[in-house]
């Protein structure tokens, strides 16, 4: 299906499953990272059903729109620097045909892509003084952080590889099967 409507009616309701996860996050602060994820791996089934062009503005609209409407911005703005991002970029970053070199790259995207976060997190909300404390209580301690942080990135990118699959042979069955 490649109707016009089709494709706004997949992306309306994919924009408003992220957006219910993402206002989540500030009723359950616990999942401030793990809803952001949930939400950036629906970002998937947009790029697989249309195409990625249409993901990309799926998500520059669930990032526009989370800002408002998410009470916990430090994670709205994780879900536009990497956990909306990264899901419709995977195929790119896949098509590396050097595991090596493959890993390189998806570690060096998060890497940067957290680090930018965490920057934009401490001017934007005035957390200058957490990113000091850290550092003095742990030389170099973001960037401890960060490292240490690289191992949950590479399992959260095995997930979304897993989630591709499941949605080929559960998922998208059962729903062609209800028309």
């Amino acid at each position: 299906m490649n109707s016009t409507s089709y494709k706004v009616a997949l992306g309306g309701i994919i924009s408003a499953l992220c957006l219910v996860s993402m206002f989540l996050t500030g009723v359950i602060p616990i999942l401030s990272l793990t809803l952001p994820m949930v939400a950036g791996t629906l970002m998937m089934i947009v790029k697989e059903e249309v195409s990625t062009g249409w993901a990309f503005l799926t998500y520059t609209s669930v990032s526009l729109l989370s800002l408002f409407v998410t009470f916990d911005k430090e994670s709205s703005i994780m879900f536009i620097f990497l956990f909306g991002l990264y899901p419709i970029l995977k195929t790119i970053f896949d098509k590396i045909k050097t595991k090596f070199l493959r890993g390189f790259f998806k570690l060096l995207y998060y890497n940067i892509s957290v680090t930018i976060a965490f920057q934009i997190t401490f001017k934007l909300f005035g957390m200058e003084e957490l990113a000091e404390q850290m550092n003095q209580y742990f030389e170099h301690g973001m960037l401890i952080l960060l490292i240490a942080t690289n191992p949950v990135f590479l399992m959260y990118d095995y997930v979304l590889s897993n989630f591709i699959e499941i949605y080929y042979k559960k998922l998208k069955p059962k729903m062609t099967n209800s028309k």
